[in-house]
């Protein structure tokens, strides 16, 4: 049923336009999925060595003592894809038992979840960027079930009111839907990116070419790329005076080498294609640093980022 919505904060039309790109993995939320390794026992014999995704980081610098079950990198990450047939998915399973977690004050969030909260509060475009495996539409449940279980009833008005204000802004709507539908049409704008999912490596073979096996830095890169594409082909849509406004990317990572990577890349290509954007890279492996270390890569005027 169609109806005129009473809650519609036009004022989203004086915004600049400021968007986000998260890592999942210990930036958002710290994950209980584990890492299957084996590890080197003083007899030369190698042992199963489950480990979180923190810890990983560490241990697969040392490839001495621990590596994938047989020798076997995929087997070490059986638990960051989707099985078949399961009903639902390992990801939308563990991302509900870490904000559980953290709700209930057990465990801390990821240095990026109190901005992954504004961002949906302020009804702002965004990209999950993971090195995981999942189907899209798993990840994309994974964000529903974080506005249903962080967000409060006001923030969640907030957020309806923003998104209502950014369509009748900018698509010129003057009724609306309800509003699980404007919340349906809002997630479906982002994205959503695992990038050792099968069907982006396709994806991005065929857009780049088959140069063989991607690694995740050059991964996450296509996919940084794809989003800032695509928020550009959505600020064409509404108009040249749209791209005249301040536009602002940033990019949050706990994986110091995928950083320096994404660093590397937004100031050789994305920085000389884009060059009105501001993009700013959030190094959060440091658990010292609250929102962690912010390098501004490209863009010379500062909206508060």
């Amino acid at each position: 049923m169609r109806r005129h919505a009473q809650n519609v904060n036009l004022r989203v039309a004086e915004r600049d336009f400021k968007y986000y790109i998260f890592d999942w993995d210990n930036n958002i939320l710290h994950m209980p999925t584990r890492i299957h390794l084996e590890k080197r026992m003083p007899d030369g014999s190698w042992q199963p060595h489950s480990v979180s995704t923190a810890a990983f980081a560490v241990l697969r610098k040392d490839p001495e003592r621990y590596r994938p079950p047989g020798g076997v990198w995929p087997r070490a990450f059986v638990e960051f894809q989707d099985a078949h047939g399961e009903g639902e998915s390992r990801f939308l399973r563990d991302t509900r038992d870490a904000l559980r977690r953290v709700l209930s004050g057990e465990i801390k969030p990821g240095p990026s979840f109190e901005t992954l909260r504004e961002t949906l509060r302020e009804g702002r475009l965004f990209a999950i960027v993971t090195a995981r495996g999942h189907e899209p539409d798993s990840i994309r449940k994974a964000v529903q079930l974080f506005i249903d279980m962080v967000l409060t009833h006001e923030e969640r008005q907030e957020m309806m009111a923003n998104l209502r204000g950014y369509r009748a802004c900018f698509d010129g709507l003057t009724t609306f839907g309800t509003d699980e539908e404007e919340l349906e049409y809002y997630l479906s704008l982002n994205r959503y990116h695992a990038v050792t999912h099968p069907g982006f490596l396709q994806w991005m073979s065929a857009e780049e070419g088959d140069a063989g096996e991607a690694d995740t830095a050059s991964a996450k890169q296509f996919a940084i790329r794809d989003f800032v594409e695509h928020v550009f082909r959505l600020l064409s849509r509404t108009g040249a005076e749209s791209l005249r406004r301040p536009i602002s990317v940033g990019f949050s990572d706990d994986d110091p080498e995928n950083v320096a990577a994404v660093e590397r890349y937004i100031q050789e290509e994305l920085s000389r294609r884009f060059p009105a954007i501001k993009f700013c890279v959030y190094d959060t492996s440091d658990p010292a640093l609250k929102d962690g270390r912010k390098v501004t890569v490209a863009g010379q005027l500062d909206f508060g980022f």
